[in-house]
């Protein structure tokens, strides 16, 4: 089931080699992302596995739980084995919502707070989770900047950011990732992905499989899935490692069974049929 050395890498910010296929812990947490989950051990099993399955791209953040999957990560005891990508920049209320907050002062909090929960000397790769419309841009970019001139910080990360906004934030750091929504059927952020293949930048599609919305996809998708003997589900992730270089796709599970399914997606290789119908 582990995948093989020769699959697909991709390396992140020119020098930490990765398999494309990763694995995101926002669902090792509580229910809606908030809390500790009913079983932490369990969530422990789940992140040495994708370890164990090679997977070596482990995407999280500080708002998931909030803190806990950082910690979660940090007692799996997987941080030497993988690249590990946090966030900061979105707060957590009582209600759950997602509250956008890129104020310098509090990304450089939360990345010693990160740092501290994660166990580490520095964050692999440390992404702004969304831009602030009270925050001027510019200046959470290089609250980030000043981070990794100081090596708190490896390498940067964007999220949930249009082409504008990246071309920006590379006049200010070098940008090693980008982090949108984007799957078979919603390919709204293709622009940015295009300036992602442009530039060498890793694109981190979030979302893989839509939430279990695909759209006007799914008929194809099960077309497709039924010709390999698959399911929707790892299509649609071939789909993603298929469709660029630079895609980092990063389904998340609280499951081993799901967690292993997933990495069999690495596997699937589409045809020029399945290609075209998946278009």
């Amino acid at each position: 089931m582990a995948m093989d050395n020769d699959s697909d890498t991709f390396d992140v910010g020119g020098d930490l080699t990765v398999h494309r296929l990763g694995f995101g812990a926002m669902r090792v947490t509580g229910e809606n992302i908030i809390g500790r989950p009913d079983d932490e051990d369990a969530a422990h099993d789940v992140l040495r596995r994708a370890v164990e399955l090679g997977v070596d791209f482990v995407d999280t953040a500080d708002s998931y739980g909030p803190g806990v999957s950082e910690r979660l990560i940090r007692e799996a005891g997987i941080t030497d084995d993988a690249v590990v990508a946090t966030k900061a920049g979105l707060l957590r209320n009582h209600s759950g919502d997602w509250l956008p907050h890129g104020d310098p002062d509090y990304i450089r909090n939360q990345a010693l707070a990160s740092i501290d929960r994660l166990g580490v000397d520095s964050i692999d790769l440390y992404q702004f989770h969304r831009p602030d419309p009270e925050t001027p841009f510019e200046d959470s970019v290089h609250a980030f900047a000043e981070l990794r001139d100081e090596g708190l910080v490896d390498h940067v990360g964007l999220s949930n950011v249009s082409v504008d906004q990246l071309e920006t934030a590379r006049d200010v750091v070098d940008v090693a990732t980008v982090q949108n929504s984007y799957n078979v059927a919603d390919r709204e952020h293709e622009d940015v992905l295009s300036a992602c293949e442009e530039y060498g930048i890793g694109f981190v599609p979030y979302f893989p499989m839509g939430g279990g919305d695909l759209g006007g996809k799914r008929e194809a998708l099960e077309a497709v899935a039924d010709d390999h003997d698959a399911t929707v589900r790892k299509v649609a992730l071939a789909w993603l490692l298929d469709h660029s270089d630079v895609t980092l796709p990063i389904p998340g599970t609280s499951s081993v069974d799901h967690l292993e399914a997933n990495v069999a997606a690495s596997h699937l290789e589409l045809t020029d049929e399945d290609r075209a119908r998946l278009e």
